[in-house]
């Protein structure tokens, strides 16, 4: 088993220690004041992994320490591999960006969209024209998430079943039968708002492979990469790496929550938000990405293919803030556009935290994040397992990672 590694000092990839250790004791702060159980960090240069710190715990109270090896329920991180499987196809000429969703999905077919109400009084409307794939793959297809209480549309998926966007016990199959019967937010293509888009893709790559999504995603991504321990459930064996899932409290503190149940295959798949991996796994999938689609002599995708995953696809390269529906405008979402499942920097100026142009990644609910910055050929990875809304952990490791380059 393969773990991550530091290959390089930080000097000669022109990283700053000094910069690095301050970093380093600022996020050892936040364990240490119990705000976070335990943290993996990985910031390389050219591929080579230049700083790599555990600290903490991944279980606090068997107090087993965060190591290279922990296992990490990566959440929506799981978004850019569903697209990495989608692009395959799409390369194979087995589906096409602009094909309509229905075309694989029938149940799809005739949305109707949103005009007014709520509750038994919604009014909706046909749609325009039909989802598109790369409405999925953009999360401008109007459709939502049940947990955001900020729509009516909104509320509908919560007495559908869908609070966590599965109806209890359902699969994938059975589960877009329930979205699709639901009213779109707005007319395909015209606005941005984070949704189950990503499962979605998850039922077209089986009905357009004719495999289930996690043996495809294994076969032909986690395989091939030497992604190891990633995957949509674990083994009796990995159990013990696996980190425990933790929530915020009212004072600023953690305590064990349920997390994403991964002992025993799951019967609902998600491409959205359904896998597990280490860090050795996701700086794998990283690499593969910075260098356009190969690692190690294995290629999943062409150069040209992600390069157009990783930028901005928003019309007119307008941002998030611009181009998201109203519930998501108040966000910190200045001078960020976004791709095929990543969001993708086009103001450096107007960004929360500085970052390089062209900088692209994504995060995940329990605290992960990663991203990809050609600029500066800097790749980072943060890992931790914590739902909290109070402590702002992005903006100040994206500040002080940036602080640290020097060259």
């Amino acid at each position: 088993m393969a773990q991550l590694r530091q290959e390089v000092d930080p000097g000669e990839a022109g990283l700053d220690p000094k910069a690095l250790d301050r970093l380093d004791r600022r996020f050892a702060q936040h364990v240490d004041e119990g705000r976070l159980p335990g943290f993996l960090l990985a910031v390389a240069r050219g591929g080579r992994v230049a700083h790599l710190t555990t600290y903490g715990h991944r279980n606090v109270a068997a107090g087993l320490p965060v190591e290279t090896d922990t296992l990490w329920r990566i959440y929506s991180m799981t978004k850019p591999v569903t697209a990495v499987a989608v692009l395959q196809l799409v390369e194979e000429g087995r589906l096409s960006l602009d094909d309509p969703v229905d075309r694989y999905l029938p149940e799809f077919a005739d949305p109707q969209v949103y005009e007014s109400g709520a509750g038994t009084e919604v009014r909706t409307r046909p749609a325009a024209g039909p989802i598109l794939i790369r409405h999925l793959l953009t999360h401008t297809a109007g459709l939502t998430f049940g947990f955001y209480y900020r729509h009516p549309v909104d509320a509908l998926y919560r007495e559908a079943g869908l609070e966590s966007s599965v109806p209890p016990g359902a699969n994938l199959s059975e589960t877009m039968n329930v979205y699709a019967r639901l009213p779109l937010q707005f007319e395909p293509g015209t606005q941005w708002n984070y949704s189950v888009a990503s499962n979605v893709l998850g039922r077209i790559i089986e009905v357009v492979s004719s495999h289930p999504l996690d043996e495809y995603v294994a076969e032909r991504i986690l395989r091939p990469l030497g992604m190891t321990d990633a995957g949509f459930h674990i083994s009796p064996g990995q159990a013990e790496r696996l980190a425990e899932m933790y929530g915020e409290t009212e004072d600023g503190g953690i305590t064990p929550i349920p997390g994403l149940p991964l002992r025993g295959r799951p019967r609902f798949l998600s491409g959205s938000g359904g896998m597990v991996a280490t860090a050795q796994d996701f700086h794998r999938f990283m690499e593969m990405l910075r260098r356009g689609g190969e690692l190690d002599g294995t290629r999943l995708l062409s150069p040209d293919t992600v390069a157009l995953m990783t930028r901005n696809h928003l019309p007119g390269n307008t941002d998030l803030r611009t181009f998201g529906a109203p519930t998501h405008q108040e966000r910190n979402n200045d001078g960020l556009g976004f791709g095929f499942n990543v969001s993708v920097v086009i103001d450096p100026a107007r960004t929360v935290a500085p970052q390089g142009l062209g900088t692209y990644g994504w995060t995940g609910v329990a605290t992960t994040a990663f991203w990809i910055d050609p600029a500066h050929d800097l790749t980072v990875q943060f890992m931790t397992q914590v739902r909290t809304k109070k402590l702002k952990v992005f903006p100040e490791l994206r500040r002080m990672v940036h602080e640290a380059l020097v060259d």
